[in-house]
Protein backbone atom coordinates (compact mmCIF):
# COMPACT_ATOMS: atom_id res chain seq x y z
CA UNK A 1 0.00 0.00 0.00
CA UNK A 2 1.11 3.85 -0.75
CA UNK A 3 -0.06 6.88 0.69
CA UNK A 4 -1.37 9.77 -1.12
CA UNK A 5 0.99 11.96 0.97
CA UNK A 6 4.52 12.09 1.89
CA UNK A 7 5.16 10.48 5.67
CA UNK A 8 7.72 12.41 6.41
CA UNK A 9 10.60 10.76 8.44
CA UNK A 10 13.50 11.56 11.15
CA UNK A 11 16.70 10.75 9.97
CA UNK A 12 20.07 11.40 11.57
CA UNK A 13 23.57 12.72 8.98
CA UNK A 14 26.20 11.37 10.57
CA UNK A 15 29.51 12.40 8.98
CA UNK A 16 32.68 10.00 9.72
CA UNK A 17 35.85 12.08 9.47
CA UNK A 18 39.14 12.73 11.02
CA UNK A 19 39.27 16.48 9.17
CA UNK A 20 36.14 18.18 9.00
CA UNK A 21 33.90 20.52 11.18
CA UNK A 22 29.86 21.12 11.44
CA UNK A 23 32.19 24.62 9.59
CA UNK A 24 33.16 22.26 6.94
CA UNK A 25 30.95 19.26 6.46
CA UNK A 26 29.61 20.24 2.73
CA UNK A 27 28.88 16.69 2.51
CA UNK A 28 26.74 16.59 5.21
CA UNK A 29 25.23 20.36 4.57
CA UNK A 30 24.33 18.03 0.94
CA UNK A 31 22.06 15.72 2.78
CA UNK A 32 20.70 17.45 5.82
CA UNK A 33 19.37 20.03 3.43
CA UNK A 34 18.55 17.31 0.35
CA UNK A 35 16.30 15.92 3.46
CA UNK A 36 15.04 18.65 4.67
CA UNK A 37 13.96 19.62 0.86
CA UNK A 38 12.16 16.80 0.32
CA UNK A 39 9.99 16.82 3.51
CA UNK A 40 12.16 14.88 6.18
CA UNK A 41 12.74 16.16 9.61
CA UNK A 42 16.76 16.62 10.60
CA UNK A 43 15.82 14.58 13.92
CA UNK A 44 19.78 14.12 14.68
CA UNK A 45 23.56 14.99 13.25
CA UNK A 46 27.00 14.05 14.23
CA UNK A 47 30.43 14.13 13.12
CA UNK A 48 32.64 11.33 14.42
CA UNK A 49 36.21 10.18 13.79
CA UNK A 50 36.89 7.97 11.08
CA UNK A 51 37.18 5.05 14.21
CA UNK A 52 35.05 2.11 14.39
CA UNK A 53 34.11 2.19 17.93
CA UNK A 54 33.11 6.06 17.84
CA UNK A 55 31.22 5.13 14.87
CA UNK A 56 29.33 2.45 16.24
CA UNK A 57 28.55 4.16 19.74
CA UNK A 58 26.58 6.93 18.04
CA UNK A 59 25.26 4.50 15.67
CA UNK A 60 24.27 1.91 18.20
CA UNK A 61 22.38 5.23 19.85
CA UNK A 62 20.77 6.38 16.47
CA UNK A 63 19.73 2.55 16.28
CA UNK A 64 18.08 1.77 19.32
CA UNK A 65 15.82 5.55 19.36
CA UNK A 66 12.49 4.95 17.83
CA UNK A 67 12.20 7.80 16.69
CA UNK A 68 14.77 7.82 14.26
CA UNK A 69 13.93 6.44 10.77
CA UNK A 70 17.02 6.09 8.91
CA UNK A 71 20.82 7.20 9.22
CA UNK A 72 22.86 8.89 6.24
CA UNK A 73 26.35 7.95 6.58
CA UNK A 74 29.17 10.15 4.61
CA UNK A 75 33.15 9.36 4.27
CA UNK A 76 34.80 6.42 5.40
CA UNK A 77 34.08 4.29 2.30
CA UNK A 78 37.37 4.19 0.67
CA UNK A 79 40.16 1.77 0.62
CA UNK A 80 42.60 3.86 3.14
CA UNK A 81 43.86 2.71 5.83
CA UNK A 82 41.44 4.85 8.14
CA UNK A 83 38.06 4.47 6.04
CA UNK A 84 36.28 2.06 8.45
CA UNK A 85 32.69 3.01 7.88
CA UNK A 86 31.76 -0.30 6.28
CA UNK A 87 33.62 -2.24 8.78
CA UNK A 88 31.88 -0.33 11.86
CA UNK A 89 27.95 -1.01 10.57
CA UNK A 90 28.01 -4.32 8.35
CA UNK A 91 28.06 -6.29 12.42
CA UNK A 92 25.09 -4.03 12.97
CA UNK A 93 22.56 -4.59 10.28
CA UNK A 94 20.16 -7.05 10.37
CA UNK A 95 19.39 -7.22 6.74
CA UNK A 96 21.85 -5.92 4.10
CA UNK A 97 20.61 -4.15 1.02
CA UNK A 98 22.82 -5.21 -1.74
CA UNK A 99 21.80 -2.93 -4.41
CA UNK A 100 21.83 0.25 -3.26
CA UNK A 101 25.66 -0.46 -3.58
CA UNK A 102 25.33 -2.02 -6.96
CA UNK A 103 23.00 1.37 -8.62
CA UNK A 104 25.38 3.82 -6.43
CA UNK A 105 28.49 2.69 -8.33
CA UNK A 106 26.45 2.42 -11.81
CA UNK A 107 25.74 5.60 -11.44
CA UNK A 108 28.41 7.12 -9.80
CA UNK A 109 30.73 5.39 -12.88
CA UNK A 110 29.10 8.05 -14.96
CA UNK A 111 30.57 10.84 -12.83
CA UNK A 112 34.23 9.29 -11.81
CA UNK A 113 34.75 6.43 -14.26
CA UNK A 114 36.39 3.47 -12.99
CA UNK A 115 37.43 5.19 -9.48
CA UNK A 116 34.15 3.96 -8.40
CA UNK A 117 35.40 0.81 -7.88
CA UNK A 118 36.66 1.98 -4.18
CA UNK A 119 33.38 2.77 -3.11
CA UNK A 120 32.26 0.81 -0.55
CA UNK A 121 28.66 2.29 -0.48
CA UNK A 122 26.62 -0.15 1.25
CA UNK A 123 23.05 0.10 3.01
CA UNK A 124 21.02 -2.10 5.07
CA UNK A 125 18.33 -2.15 8.42
CA UNK A 126 18.68 -2.70 11.91
CA UNK A 127 16.22 -2.87 14.34
CA UNK A 128 13.59 -1.23 11.61
CA UNK A 129 16.39 1.75 11.27
CA UNK A 130 17.83 2.03 7.71
CA UNK A 131 21.23 2.80 7.46
CA UNK A 132 22.35 4.49 3.99
CA UNK A 133 26.60 4.65 4.03
CA UNK A 134 28.18 6.77 1.39
CA UNK A 135 31.47 7.94 0.09
CA UNK A 136 32.85 11.33 1.58
CA UNK A 137 32.60 13.68 -1.10
CA UNK A 138 29.85 16.13 -1.62
CA UNK A 139 29.56 14.65 -4.98
CA UNK A 140 28.60 11.04 -3.81
CA UNK A 141 26.33 12.58 -1.21
CA UNK A 142 24.57 14.42 -3.98
CA UNK A 143 24.25 11.18 -6.51
CA UNK A 144 23.07 8.47 -3.54
CA UNK A 145 20.80 11.21 -2.58
CA UNK A 146 18.90 12.61 -5.63
CA UNK A 147 18.52 9.31 -7.49
CA UNK A 148 18.22 6.42 -5.12
CA UNK A 149 17.32 7.52 -1.40
CA UNK A 150 15.18 10.18 -2.03
CA UNK A 151 13.05 8.47 -3.95
CA UNK A 152 13.30 5.14 -1.44
CA UNK A 153 12.08 7.27 1.68
CA UNK A 154 9.31 8.52 -0.11
CA UNK A 155 6.30 7.32 1.07
CA UNK A 156 4.34 8.22 -2.13
CA UNK A 157 6.88 6.12 -4.46
CA UNK A 158 5.72 3.57 -6.77
CA UNK A 159 6.03 0.60 -7.15
CA UNK A 160 7.93 0.03 -3.80
CA UNK A 161 9.98 2.15 -1.07
CA UNK A 162 11.38 1.66 1.73
CA UNK A 163 8.48 3.60 4.47
CA UNK A 164 6.76 0.64 5.58
CA UNK A 165 9.78 -1.05 6.59
CA UNK A 166 10.55 1.86 9.38
CA UNK A 167 7.47 2.52 10.38
CA UNK A 168 4.07 0.85 11.14
CA UNK A 169 2.02 0.09 8.11
CA UNK A 170 -0.98 2.32 9.75
CA UNK A 171 1.24 5.03 9.92
CA UNK A 172 2.94 5.07 6.80
CA UNK A 173 -0.12 5.01 4.51
CA UNK A 174 -2.41 7.21 7.01
CA UNK A 175 -0.39 9.78 7.89
CA UNK A 176 -2.06 13.24 8.50
CA UNK A 177 -0.61 16.00 6.42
Amino acid sequence: MHSQVLTPLNIAVLTVSDTRTSATDGSGDALAAGLEEAGHVLYARAIVKDDIYPLRAVLSQWIADVDIHAVLITGGTGFTSRDSTPEAVQPLLDKTIAGFGELFRQLSYQEVGTSTIQSRALAGVANRTLIFCIPGSTGACRTAWRHIIREQLDSRHRPCNFVEMVMPLTQATTAPH
